[in-house]
């Protein structure tokens, strides 16, 4: 075995030394041992910056996309697949390690750090792509997927031969060093993102901040610890790409700011009121400027439309409360409109709002478009607001608690809310009920998604609580500006009315008469929804989720 750092030729400067084969120990300006540590240390800064870009790409692709299940799987599948590419093409330049590493990470931090701001920027100014390139967002994502995950899959086959040129050892303690530096880093990668980076920097700077330190890593670690294993000429070369490319990663987090508003804008519309980032979601409010109707956007997806939620709302609780309705509990619905509708029935002596956001809530109270909307609802000492996770909340709740229990969820398909319409959670729901309690749930758009919404009905069955379907037609998605919000626009609303005993689909007649919605419409609605049904279907579980 050759002895790294042995004594050099006479008239040899120390420690340096011209390029060398694959099998020839490095010169290096540091003693051995420092030269290994600085390549795990390289290692594992890249592992979390690799991590961190497959997160960011899960992340933004459910926040534009939906169903967050879906898109996990197809980055995930796919970069893992493109690892294994990645390492295969690698093997060509073992010869070159310190070069061909050095080039990888500057065009993975390129790609990765630039990818969130890319994705945004297609999704929001060519949201309305139809034909052939509806799906342009999704390909891009696999797009995405696969170059990084090739670029990540290079890596290791390069920084083992780079740790076997500090310091030859048997190649069993090599990769287990090598590994052992790279789960560490995808740990604290893994860490960094939902802790730090995202609630922090938000997803596009958080992105941009981690490919600029990945290339200077990638660039300090060749330039500095193996440069004469380059020329002169290769080490002028990744110097000025690696400038090049750190120069555009920082001028895009400077001007990341101005470019969220433009494209929130491009998604929006002109008139974007508000734009916050919740610990659970981004909220966004529109209009109610110069005559335009405030509108309600969660995650990008139309939540509250004000020129028709009165019909919504209205339709969600108005045939629940035909019957006792002292004690009401509403699920979602941190907007106020649902529990507008509760108090304008007589005999309501408290109703508990759940809301996983509780900033929701609060701008609800404040923002004066909506707290206007809402009538100024939370205002009303009836009416008290709990966040936090609603099984807990569920679990905690004494039995026959609520005479009516109102869940204005966002629909079943959206994957983080599957858990809130499995079997298990209704068997809860049909615990806290009065005997004689009402449940009303929005399970989606009827006419659009048949199966998600009578599987809703299937599994509200199986809880032990049947129910009659309705539903209440939407007016035309029209975004305002005529912008990608119209994509994500609801086009009708499908409800289920349950209880123990099948329930009876009426308004009360000694309640208030709501003004979208009459007795007549009502039984018409519950007919057309009964024309879509699809028997048979099994229900949805925790563990089995069947939407």
């Amino acid at each position: 075995m050759i002895e790294p750092h042995a004594p050099a030729p006479p008239g040899t400067p120390p420690s340096w030394g011209g390029p060398c084969g694959p099998e020839a120990p490095a010169w290096l300006p540091v003693r051995p041992a420092v030269g290994r540590l600085l390549v795990l240390a390289g290692v594992f800064v890249c592992a979390a910056c690799g991590l961190v870009y497959e997160l960011e790409l899960v992340a933004l692709a459910s926040y534009l996309m939906g169903d967050s299940v879906t898109q996990a799987s197809v980055v995930l599948s796919v970069m893992v697949f493109a690892m294994g590419i990645g390492s295969l093409a690698a093997k060509r330049l073992r010869g070159l390690a310190a070069a061909g590493f050095g080039a990888l990470e500057a065009g993975l931090a390129l790609v990765g750090g630039s990818s969130a701001m890319v994705l945004y920027a297609v999704f929001a100014w060519t949201g309305g792509w139809g034909g052939l390139w509806a799906d342009g967002p999704r390909i891009l994502l696999v797009v995405f997927s696969l170059v990084i995950g090739v670029l990540i899959g290079a890596e290791v086959p390069l920084l083992m031969e780079l740790i076997q040129r500090v310091r030859r050892q048997d190649p069993g303690g090599a990769v287990a060093d090598l590994f052992a530096a790279d789960y560490v880093g995808a740990l604290v990668g893994g860490l960094a993102f939902p802790f730090v980076l995202l609630p922090f920097l938000g997803q596009l700077t958080g992105a941009l901040l981690t490919g600029t330190v990945n290339a200077a890593v990638g660039a300090a670690l060749v330039l500095g610890l193996f440069r004469r294993d380059l020329t002169r000429r290769a080490r002028r070369l990744l110097l000025a790409v690696n400038v090049v490319v750190l120069a555009l990663l920082v001028t895009a987090t400077v001007l990341a700011d101005g470019f969220e508003r433009a494209a929130r804008h491009a998604m929006y519309g002109q008139d974007v009121r508000v734009a916050v980032q919740t610990d659970v979601q981004e909220v966004v409010l529109t209009g109610d400027t110069d005559g335009r109707p405030l509108d309600l956007f969660l995650d990008g997806r139309l939540r509250v439309r004000g020129s028709d939620e009165r019909r919504y709302h209205e339709a969600l609780v108005h045939p629940a409360m035909n019957g006792p309705h002292a004690r009401v509990l509403v699920l979602g619905g941190g907007d106020g409109l649902a529990a507008r509708e509760v108090l304008r029935h007589r005999g309501v002596r408290r109703v508990d709002v759940v809301d996983p956001d509780p900033q929701l809530a609060r701008l609800a109270r404040v923002d004066p478009g909506l707290s206007a909307l809402n009538e100024h609802v939370y205002g009303d000492a009836r009416v008290h607001v709990g966040t936090g996770d609603v099984f807990r909340r569920l679990r905690s709740t004494p039995s026959t608690t609520y005479d009516v229990v109102i869940s204005d969820l966002p629909d079943p398909a959206a994957t983080a809310s599957t858990k809130l319409y499995a079997q298990e959670f209704y068997r809860l729901l049909r615990r806290v009920l009065a005997p004689d309690g009402r449940l009303v749930v929005h399970a989606g758009p009827v006419s659009a998604q048949p199966r998600a919404f009578w599987t809703v009905d299937a599994t509200l069955r199986a809880a032990g609580l049947p129910a009659v379907a309705y539903r209440v037609g939407a007016g035309p998605a029209q975004g305002p500006d005529g912008t990608a919000a119209a994509l994500r626009a609801p086009r009708g609303w499908g409800f289920l009315l349950a209880a123990r005993t099948p329930p009876a689909l009426r308004l009360d007649p000694a309640g208030p008469r709501p003004r979208t919605l009459t007795p007549q419409t009502l039984a018409r609605d519950a007919r057309a929804a009964d024309r879509t049904r699809i028997p048979g279907l099994p229900a949805s579980t925790l563990v089995h989720p069947r939407y």
